[in-house]
């Protein structure tokens, strides 16, 4: 019951309560809604506190890093943008150094884990693929494909820097592009359930990761967020041979919305999950066939202590009301 009342809550484009509080507060939000699992259901926990905790009108913006980070320079919308990985987003640096974004608390507290991966019974049957060089040297053992990001995503950008310096074209590797962080991920089950080669670009916390063990490939070199940092730069022509460090993974919010909405500033200063929290709710919505709007009332109702401790006291009361 529980379930199905904040169900139909989400379903609902604004509420009375929501419409009411927003013409006398003119809480008027908008949010971005990045194309992958995690950042989804992000959006859709952050969108119903704001509507049934603050009385918000939220705009759901969908998105993806590069456009976000575009958007923002441009017009400085939306007001946020969430599950920013920051390593992919170098251009926002100069927003951030002017004070007209400013981040937030980081959206995944342990950070996100991104890197070049093979499954796991390809390194027991072939060891030398768990190196990048093991893998150039045997192309045809991981499909002679390389499974690149989908257009738009920041790691595109740096996916593309490595293979040019580490010359997987040279070495016989086809780059596959996917459309969508859903064809990656369909790639990955369909490669996994015939045991056959698969090579490519992931990261966590992911549900596929969890379903499906893969080997993150050893590069060669050490993680430099100097050289990183290049490789995701659509300005930067002199990369290096390099890999993913460990990812920075973040909300930001406009300057206007820190000025105009002081309880939203705070919200989203506190507003974090946990990795492991976050890949049980991936994990329950994929074993579940749940829609984002159900894994994130799924959350509400499992982890009220979690999100209690983000919201004020008026939202508290207010969100508290609809687990009665």
């Amino acid at each position: 019951m529980k379930k199905t009342l904040l169900t139909l809550a989400f379903s609902a484009s604004v509420s009375a309560i929501a419409m009411s509080a927003s013409a006398d507060n003119h809480c008027e939000v908008s949010i971005t809604e990045m194309d992958w699992g995690s950042a989804i259901i992000v959006t859709n926990v952050s969108k119903f506190i704001m509507e049934k905790g603050y009385g918000c009108d939220v705009e759901v913006i969908p998105s993806a890093t590069v456009t976000a980070v575009a958007s923002l320079i441009e017009t400085g919308k939306p007001d946020i943008v969430t599950e920013l990985w920051m390593s992919s987003a170098g251009d926002l640096q100069p927003l951030l150094d002017s004070g007209d974004v400013e981040e937030m608390a980081p959206v995944l507290a342990q950070g996100g884990i991104e890197g070049w991966w093979i499954p796991n019974y390809l390194v027991e049957a072939n060891p030398e693929l768990a190196t990048i060089e093991g893998i150039l040297a045997n192309p045809e053992l991981v499909g002679g494909t390389f499974n690149q990001c989908p257009e738009g995503w920041g790691c595109q950008i740096a996916n593309a820097s490595y293979i040019e310096a580490f010359g997987l074209k040279e070495a016989g590797i086809e780059i596959f592009d996917h459309g969508s962080g859903e064809t990656l991920a369909a790639s990955i089950k369909e490669k996994y359930d015939a045991k056959e080669p698969w090579f490519g670009y992931y990261w966590a916390p992911t549900s596929i990761l969890g379903k499906f063990p893969m080997t993150k490939v050893d590069m060669g070199v050490e993680a430099s967020v100097e050289v990183h940092a290049c490789a995701s730069s659509t300005d930067c022509t002199d990369v290096e041979k390099g890999t993913y460090p460990p990812s920075v993974v973040k909300t930001v919010v406009t300057k206007d919305l820190k000025e105009r909405l002081p309880a939203i500033h705070e919200l989203f200063s506190k507003l974090s999950f946990e990795t492991e929290e976050m890949n049980t709710l991936l994990a329950w919505q994929e074993d579940n066939n749940a829609s984002p709007e159900e894994a994130a009332a799924h959350f509400i109702i499992t982890y009220p202590d979690t999100w209690m401790s983000w919201v004020n006291d008026d939202a508290k009361e207010k969100l508290s009301a609809l687990l009665n």
